[in-house]
């Protein structure tokens, strides 16, 4: 039976998949300025307070508890005749630019508690339109494609464009905001990557496309204990350990970065940030080209199995560097073999992410990748939004003097130990948790064809079964004894217990 498709269909060009992976210009590149020059923008352009400042961020994560769950389940119940995932790219893709703009923007007050209230207000609105956005791109590609190569391929491209999202918004915004007292040139940086995010979103709306399937009949009431369900896969749990363990760790490393760079090897004025994060940064996009092949070819996980011993063994190799005026270059061949190791995690991620949904799918016998992508990115969301707390509390525990860094002198030779040891110690824990979550992950090109062959069995007895037929299941063939071990094994349920509504509530537990 053929099926319905919003938007032209492209095929599985390369082409195509840059034009689906365009958006993520956006995820890549928005965060990263946000991070780098929102509290600037808020303590030094603005004048609040630090303290104040730095809870609006973190107000925003709380909201995102609310709105990531109940997307999931507003795009998995939409019905429209131009998809509704691409529904939501398109009008998230309008907001986030204009919402992204206005982060910038300065109101006609000095008043500490209104200006707190004004951008507390329009952080949760962009917080809002990136949700919006991201959480049924997350859950477009299983939509789009369903070859497990494929989508290899598409998630690689994708990750390409989060990787140029990432150098643009690096290193632009240094080169226009000279004066960090001017509000003028952040409103300039946030005009001009409003512009361009917003633009990214439109381009894959208009160059991808969607299966249309019947809408998701749940109420939005349900949003949470839906999207708890979803935690019952033992896929998409080790799926998360995976997705947190590898992002996380990278948040250190940019995160401390600046720490490192000017307190433990004095090397800020030299230029040795911006040597730092370029060379991460392109070899990051270096190492997605060598990685694409191993997921297509072989699997996911073996790229993740590859890639992080590399991103291990260079980040201890950091130890042997960390003192003042240690030479940069071992420094910088170190960090281009994190960013091609961290390649290999951020290629299989959202490669991972599209399976999620097939293994959801098969558990409960519904279609719902809006939901899946959803907890998925409340998760990350979560997990950046706790690193940059737990970065600001360790630094404070290593003796981190606020005063001393404004004065201009260097921090205590005891503080600059604790940096370094942060910047090395906590991302090499991360990486050793990703191994294990990668070694235990269960899913590779075998296991994702026995699923895709075992939903395309239960849909074909469930029609049967529609028209009255009594031996529908039986006429689909038999499930070897190994087939059924692969998918009891994936799904975390005995396979008598799969493909049943009541396992997408919260109430029914794991058989």
């Amino acid at each position: 039976m053929d099926e319905k498709i919003a938007g032209k269909y492209r095929g599985t060009s390369v082409r195509a998949g840059l034009i689906y992976g365009m958006a993520e210009f956006f995820g890549g590149g928005a965060f990263v300025i946000i991070n780098t020059f929102f509290l600037i923008f808020l303590t030094k352009a603005l004048g609040i307070p630090a303290a104040l400042a730095g809870t609006i961020p973190m107000i925003g994560k709380v909201w995102d508890a609310v709105t990531d769950p109940m997307m999931g389940n507003i795009t998995d119940r939409t019905r429209s005749g131009i998809g509704p995932k691409r529904l939501y790219i398109l009008v998230g893709g309008i907001l986030s630019g204009i919402t992204f703009i206005l982060l910038w923007t300065t109101i006609p007050t000095q008043n500490t508690t209104a200006l707190f209230l004004y951008y507390v207000l329009i952080y949760c609105l962009f917080s809002t339109a990136f949700t919006v956005i991201m959480v049924p791109y997350n859950g477009l590609l299983p939509d789009m494609i369903d070859s497990y190569a494929v989508r290899s391929k598409f998630s690689s491209l994708r990750m390409i464009w989060s990787t140029l999202g990432s150098i643009a918004a690096g290193l632009v915004p240094t080169l226009v905001i000279k004066d960090t007292l001017n509000t003028g040139l952040y409103l300039k940086v946030g005009i001009l990557f409003g512009f361009l995010f917003g633009l990214s979103c439109v381009i894959t709306f208009l160059g991808s496309w969607e299966k249309l399937k019947p809408p998701v009949r749940t109420r939005l009431s349900d949003s949470f204990s839906e999207a708890a369900s979803v935690f019952k896969s033992r896929s998409f749990r080790i799926f998360i350990g995976i997705y947190l363990s590898g992002q996380c760790a990278m948040d250190f490393v940019s995160g401390m970065a600046l720490y490192y760079v000017d307190e433990v090897i004095n090397g800020y004025a030299k230029g040795y940030m911006t040597m730092l994060m370029g060379v991460l940064l392109l070899s990051q996009l270096v190492g997605m080209l060598a990685f694409a092949p191993v997921m297509t070819k072989i699997s996911k996980r073996t790229a993740i199995l590859i890639g992080a011993p590399i991103r291990l063994a260079c980040t201890l190799g950091l130890v042997f560097f960390s003192y003042e005026n240690a030479p940069i270059v071992p420094i910088l061949l170190l960090a281009a073999g994190i960013g091609i190791g961290n390649a290999a995690t951020l290629t299989s991620i959202f490669a991972i992410l599209a399976d999620m949904a097939d293994v959801d799918e098969l558990i409960s016998s519904i279609s719902r990748p809006g939901i899946v992508s959803g907890m998925a990115t409340f998760a990350r969301k979560i997990s950046a939004g706790l690193s940059v707390w737990l970065i600001g509390i360790l630094i404070s525990l290593a003796g981190y003097d606020g005063k001393i860094a404004q004065s201009g002198m260097r921090q205590a030779l005891s503080t600059q130990r604790g940096i370094a040891a942060i910047f090395i110690a906590l991302p090499a824990i991360l990486i050793t948790l990703l191994l294990i979550f990668a070694w235990i992950f269960p899913i590779g090109k075998k296991e994702f064809a026995i699923v895709k062959r075992e939903i395309a069995r239960r849909q074909n007895a469930d029609r049967r079964a529609d028209e009255r037929d009594s031996h529908a299941i039986e006429r689909e063939g038999q499930v070897t004894e190994e087939e059924k071990a692969i998918l009891e094994r994936v799904t975390g349920f005995r396979y008598e217990e799969l493909w049943k509504k009541t396992n997408a509530h919260k109430e029914k537990s794991n058989a």
